[in-house]
């Protein structure tokens, strides 16, 4: 008799994908090939099975670079690893540990930053991202990014373009859909909200007929810039600018770690719900990439104590 399926699995896919599956159906995607300038999430799926996210711009053709949810910072040593107007590229240079479980699958990739002309990286990015179900179908989506500088240092100088950027559906966009956005405190609308600090900022509209689901984006209290003030659009697309007011230095002794959450809900936002998911996440310990214990295996992803 063949032991019961983890709940939660981490299931590889060609060209360098990976599906995170909940109860037998996947909602999200890791896509890391070479034919895009840097990897990306794309889908992440809310509790009725459509697309929460999209991959461009509806209207904008040069904003192509927008990929669902993706990492990426408009000046690392004044080069452009945002749009897909430099030669600047970030590679996926090996995953590290696939891991299922009952309550949640976990991912770790190691990452390398090029500025397209020197064959070393600029910057080494470990990445780790777990999936876990929430209530109403819905799933949480946890991501953990450590940068090192490859020199002694380096900055990430100032910009409201970075770290990690999410684009929403059409459909919940406030500008091509019904839309709307929300901050923590209740604060709504691009016009209240950009620029402005926040625990976390929610997108929710309609997805499908009498169907409201959105997307709750939470910055972690061990963050330096916490509360981050936000880059957000009503056109559709949120991020959490970790340089707004001045650069970030990275070190090759000391990586530089950044901590975040998505919801993927039924619904739309509820903010006292929202408040509670956050202080929840604030207590949770970070994840940590070790070497394994288990034969054949050999990397791990464990929480601290």
């Amino acid at each position: 008799m063949f032991p019961k399926s983890p709940r939660c699995q981490i299931v590889p896919l060609p060209r360098q994908q990976a599906a995170f599956v909940v109860d037998g159906k996947e909602r999200l995607r890791w896509h890391a090939a070479e034919d895009a300038p840097r990897p990306f999430f794309f889908p992440l799926t809310g509790p009725s099975g459509l697309p929460l996210t999209r991959m461009g711009h509806p209207g904008a053709p040069n904003h192509d670079h927008h990929r669902s949810i993706w990492f990426a910072h408009h000046k690392v040593l004044g080069i452009d690893f945002w749009s897909d107007n430099s030669d600047a590229v970030i590679r996926q240079e090996q995953w590290l540990a696939y891991q299922d479980g009952e309550t949640e699958a976990r991912m770790a990739v190691e990452l390398g930053w090029y500025d397209g002309h020197d064959p070393a990286p600029l910057l080494k990015q470990i990445l780790v991202t777990a999936i876990a179900p929430a209530e109403q179908n819905g799933v949480l989506v946890e991501i953990q990014t450590s940068l090192t500088s490859v020199a002694e240092s380096l900055e990430l100088e100032q910009t409201n373009f970075g770290l990690l950027a999410v684009r929403v559906a059409k459909s919940i966009s406030a500008v091509f859909g019904d839309g709307l956005l929300t901050g923590g405190d209740g604060v709504q609308t691009e016009k209240h909200l950009f620029g402005k600090s926040s625990p976390w900022m929610d997108y929710s509209g309609t997805v499908d007929t009498g169907t409201i689901e959105g997307v709750t984006y939470f910055d972690h209290q061990q963050n330096a810039s916490y509360p981050s003030k936000w880059h957000v659009r009503d056109d559709g697309w949120m991020g959490a600018s970790v340089c707004r007011d001045g650069p970030v230095m990275l070190y090759r002794d000391q990586p530089t770690t950044w901590r975040y959450l998505l919801h993927a809900h039924a619904g739309p936002v509820d903010v006292e719900a929202s408040n509670r998911l956050a202080k929840e996440f604030a207590s949770r310990p970070p994840f940590i990439v070790k070497p394994a214990q288990k034969p054949h295996h050999e990397y791990q992803i464990e929480r601290l104590p």
